[in-house]
């Protein structure tokens, strides 16, 4: 979608225009849902998570000043909703097992199926902010500049967690790393 047709689409959606936000979902949806899943290891909880904040953005649409772009301000806002769900327990174990039952049914090569456990584990052992950059500057191709709108951190602290974050997966996952003399 072009900047012209957003914006468009942005002023019918704030008028109410229920279409024009559903072209809006239609057009940022994959990035949300991408980005959630990295961080939550999960299709379901990320799907969840995503149609929340969707929802959410429709009701605090009038807040998008259009400093960024469309997709930065509503990953912001899933990713507040992220730590919400984060921090309930039951949700937590929810997460956990279906992860496992995931795991137990994944049809993919044992080899490639063991990194991926071991990545998500590498993952999960990580803070909550470094994961988050992680997700969305690696597994996203997000700027760190737009990392940093979203999840309210300085620039510089976010080029800290993407590259100390690196360094942690690629040590648990037993890639060596060269280091400077």
């Amino acid at each position: 979608m072009n900047p012209a047709e957003e914006t468009r689409l942005i002023g019918l959606a704030r008028g109410g225009d229920a279409r024009a936000f559903g072209q809006l979902v239609d057009a940022h949806q994959a990035a949300v849902r991408a980005f959630l899943r990295r961080l939550v290891g999960t299709y379901a909880d990320a799907d969840d998570l995503a149609q929340e904040a969707f929802a959410r953005t429709w009701e605090v649409l009038h807040r998008f000043d259009g400093a960024s772009s469309l997709r930065t301000f509503i990953c912001g806002v899933a990713f507040q909703y992220w730590r919400r769900a984060r921090r309930s327990t039951s949700r937590r174990q929810a997460r956990e097992e279906s992860y496992a039952e995931l795991a137990d049914t994944e049809t993919e090569a044992p080899a490639h199926t063991a990194a991926r456990l071991a990545l998500r584990r590498a993952m999960d052992d990580l803070p909550e902010d470094q994961r988050a950059v992680l997700a969305l500057c690696l597994g996203q191709d997000f700027t760190h500049a737009e990392a940093a709108e979203i999840l309210g951190l300085p620039l510089g602290t976010v080029k800290s967690h993407v590259s100390r974050g690196r360094t942690r997966l690629q040590e648990a996952m037993g890639v060596a790393t060269e280091k400077a003399p």
